[in-house]
């Protein structure tokens, strides 16, 4: 049964005046000290005070209804951090701390976001599958004491659809938000009008669109929806863009600026506003300001037909890779490094004696240790071209913004590139280079989210490209820590981000091997294991003390000691063999190996050994 404050709710969205909802969650905790990498409703549980102080604020700014801090808090998602047996747990306090901190004068909405497949993952989540996990999360957030389901950010419309059965099911009303592109198109290519149209059907309590571009681009998408429905209507729009600024994503649109939008959106007929991604109490403070007490604007006339689905560009061909017959055989890559002038003659003979060899790939790194060295996206295009062996480009954050990463990667597609390896890459300050700045629009995370748009057919703004690359996406993975969880949650992230494989660091420790296979077996993701054999104890001690992301144990350093020449890199390619010898023992799938000092004969030595040991375990 409706209580009575559910009523009251019910009859403001119908009849106005407009409602203020608060504003974003992750923003707020991430600025008052939570780490960027925290899961956010976890600390519903570890840090309840600071979760509350965000709700009071909201509410102290003039929030009429407060979001539950629960968007991700759904089994599948909370698995990825080791937290699925508390998913009842989390929604449950999460739902009575944002009504303690409500009270009886606000509306508390149980925030559900969409369920996203973690990465790596083959079989797709049955619609029962989904149910059930709607179904756990929404129902503790309404035994919380909720007042309403809010909806948020979904991009596929039959989720959505899902989430509100389950809604219905449990007796409660149910705001349901899509995210929208730029140019109006959900994620799954349905239209503004489209999607309305199908959503209306199931008599949501309301419908809207939250986070996107930006409030200027969300207002265009608002007033289509004031044209096709009768029901009222919702917006969150995010604090305009974000700007990396000393290490931050920061939302720029001043609260001012983001009053102003509310009033446009609630002159077009907008029953609810509220601010997702960026938006603080003070923005909510300044729509209060600006809207309290207000009725929403007329509809204009209802359009006569919603516009139809525009269809997705075809999806680009995914070409035979060098990953094709992964589990079949042992995969091997080698890193080749781009020379520091314009002579590629060297370069170009080593890649053809890897290539004689039976390599399946060859890497490029992109200026390794932040030193000046040739564009490796031209050498890369050269050396497929001579030699018909497939490159994987390493490309990073660190070299150009966002602007240039879209840019260049297109071009790398045309030119006929087609696997990438995104990294951070190294910061400056590690070659001395001091005349150069760091750039780092985005880390390994977002250029592999950027390298998804495109495979996607659109940029990271929303942008239709007009076709899809078909970019084979890697990552890189340090396992030389003393805590691996670290890594593997980074790791989790990338899969996500759309990582298809993983090359590791360089290894020298067997321990660490079975380590690393033991903790990724259930990623089910291709992990190539980095090998460089080492050819003299100063080779060795450079690279244990000087080189970021490399650890040589103590006794591999006592084995180096004293040995040069002929003898340290016979006692070095002993090492290597040990270590693809416990690869093997362990399933290693393949290996990324990495001659030192530009020595591919060491790597096809080692490519021999690979081959000769046979099939994998």
């Amino acid at each position: 049964m409706i209580s009575n404050r559910q009523q009251k709710l019910l009859h403001r969205l119908q009849h106005g005046p407009v409602i203020i909802g608060d504003g974003g969650m992750g923003t707020q905790l991430y600025h008052r000290g939570a780490p960027l990498d925290a899961v956010f409703e976890y600390l519903n549980l570890i840090d309840a005070e600071l979760v509350s102080q965000v709700h009071r604020d909201y509410v102290e700014a003039g929030a009429e209804m407060v979001e539950t801090n629960t968007f991700g808090a759904n089994r599948l998602r909370l698995s990825s951090f080791g937290l699925e047996g508390k998913t009842r747990q989390i929604n449950l306090a999460g739902a009575k701390l944002a009504r303690l901190a409500a009270g009886e004068s606000c509306w508390v909405a149980g925030s559900v976001g969409p369920v996203v497949k973690p990465r790596g993952t083959s079989t797709e989540l049955s619609e029962a599958e989904l149910e059930g996990l709607f179904s756990e999360q929404m129902s503790a957030l309404a035994e919380g004491g909720v007042d309403c389901f809010l909806l948020e950010t979904f991009g596929k419309i039959s989720d959505l659809q899902l989430a509100l059965g389950v809604a219905r099911q449990i007796g409660l009303p149910a705001i349901a938000q899509l995210a929208f592109s730029e140019g109006g198109f959900t994620g799954d290519g349905l239209s503004v009008e489209t999607a309305a149209a199908r959503l209306t059907e199931q008599a949501p309590a309301a419908i809207g669109a939250n986070c996107g571009a930006g409030p200027r681009e969300l207002l265009q998408v608002l007033k289509r929806l004031a044209a096709v429905t009768s029901l009222p209507i919702t917006a969150f729009p995010n604090s305009g863009f974000p700007e990396y600024v000393n290490g931050r994503h920061l939302y720029l649109a001043t609260p001012d600026y983001f009053a102003a939008l509310g009033q446009e959106m609630v002159a077009a007929g907008v029953n609810l506003v509220g601010g997702c991604c960026g938006t603080s109490p003070e923005h909510i403070q300044a729509l209060t300001d600006q809207l309290e007490g207000q009725q929403p604007g007329p509809r204009p006339p209802r359009a006569a037909q919603p516009v139809s689905c525009v269809p997705s560009p075809p999806a680009a061909e995914r070409p035979h890779h060098f990953l094709t017959d992964w589990g079949h055989r042992p995969i091997v890559t080698v890193e080749l490094d781009p020379p520091k002038g314009l002579n590629i003659a060297t370069t170009l003979e080593r890649a053809r004696t890897l290539t004689e060899a039976g390599v399946d790939a060859i890497n490029l790194a992109e200026n390794p240790l932040a030193r000046i060295r040739m564009g490796n996206l031209a050498l890369a295009s050269r050396i497929q071209e001579e030699t018909a062996t497939e490159v994987i480009v390493h490309i990073t954050g660190r070299d150009r913004n966002l602007i240039g990463l879209h840019s260049e990667l297109m071009g790398a597609h045309l030119l006929g590139i087609r696997s990438i390896l995104a990294v951070t890459g190294d910061p400056v300050a590690v070659s001395g280079e001091t005349a150069a700045s760091n750039v780092f629009d985005v880390n390994s995370i977002g250029l592999l989210k950027l390298l998804d748009a495109l495979n996607q057919g659109q940029t990271t703004y929303g942008a239709d490209l007009k076709g899809q690359t078909s970019f084979l996406l890697g990552a890189a993975l340090n396992p030389n820590v003393a805590d691996l969880s670290g890594q593997l949650r980074k790791l989790e992230k990338k899969i996500a981000a759309g990582a298809e494989f993983i090359q590791t660091q360089p290894v020298y420790d067997v321990a660490s091997v079975e380590r690393l296979m033991k903790e990724t077996a259930s990623l089910q993701i291709p992990l190539l294991l980095g090998i460089m054999p080492l050819v003299s104890e100063r080779n060795a001690e450079f690279l244990h003390n000087e080189v970021p992301g490399i650890h040589l144990p103590e006794s591999v350093r006592a084995r180096m000691h004293g040995k040069s020449g002929a003898e340290g890199i016979e006692e070095g390619m002993a090492i290597a063999r040990e270590l693809l010898e416990a690869g093997r023992r362990v399933g290693v799938g393949g290996f990324y190996l990495i001659p030192p000092f530009g020595k591919v004969e060491l790597a096809v030595e080692l490519m021999a050994t690979i081959r000769q040991a046979g099939k994998l375990n």
